[in-house]
This record gives C-alpha cells, structure tokens and sequence, in this order.
C-alpha cells in the first residue's frame, strides 16, 4: 500500500439528486425526499473513491458499519456533497475509519462515521460465491 494514506486525506464528490434516489422509488419510505439509504450510499462512495488508487493492485474495500445521522430531507433535483475524511487505519493496515458528511444548498443533511476494511476482490468474490452455491445445494431441514 503506498506509504501516502495517512489520517487527515480527505475526498468529496457531488451528485445530483434524481427521482430514482427518493425515499419512495427505493422502498425506505412514502415521501418525495431524498433517501436515507442513498445518502448513505453515496458517503460510502466517496470513502471508496478516497481509499481505491492507494490500495494494491486486486484489492478493494468493503464496508462493515455505518453509524449517521439523517438531518435534513432534500428534494429532486437538489445537489448533494459529499466528504470523507480518514481518521484512523488500524495497526494492521487493513481497516480504515472515516468522518462523513452531505450537504446540500441549505447545508448539513448527514453526518457520522463509516468503516471499511480491506480485501482481496477475486478471492472475496470467490468466498461470496461458495457461500450461495453451498446455501443453493444444501438439502431443506425438516421442520
């Protein structure tokens, strides 16, 4: 891993909140607003996208908890920023912390904290797909 990553990197990116991101299209709600699962998603994204060009060639990260807040609702069409800020990778190099945060025009919709950790993407991938084709095969309990 380059010897660059440290605590204190930080990336943004910025989206354009679209109908397909409502809390009604995805099913986390009734009302036209942004969704919680979305804005989630895309301080995730941003984490991904700050940590990917210094991770090994076949490696990527994976997310492992999520703790925010959703303060503010926002409407279609809105943009939405996102920050990551990394805070912390543990001793082994394998886990990274992050401070996240969106906005949108009227500021702070979110805020919180997100993990991840590092793996290999062929053989995660490759543990996945056992996993469900042992699940598949596996005979039904009698009840």
């Amino acid at each position: 891993m380059a010897s660059a990553l440290h605590p204190g990197l930080v990336h943004e990116r910025e989206i354009t909140v679209t109908r397909e991101m409502m809390a009604s299209s995805v099913g986390s709600g009734l009302v036209h607003v942004y969704a919680t699962a979305m804005m989630i998603a895309g301080m995730e994204g941003t984490a991904v996208e700050l940590l990917q060009p210094f991770l090994p060639e076949g490696f990527t990260t994976v997310g492992t908890q999520v703790n925010v807040s959703h303060v503010s609702a926002t409407p279609c069409g809105m943009k939405v920023r996102f920050r990551a800020e990394l805070t912390a990778i543990a001793g082994n190099g394998k886990g990274f912390t992050f401070r996240v945060t969106a906005h949108d025009a009227g500021g702070l919709i979110g805020e919180g904290t997100h993990e991840r950790v590092m793996v290999n993407a062929e053989a995660f991938e490759q543990r996945i797909h056992t996993k469900a084709e042992n699940l598949l095969h596996r005979a039904p309990s009698a009840s």
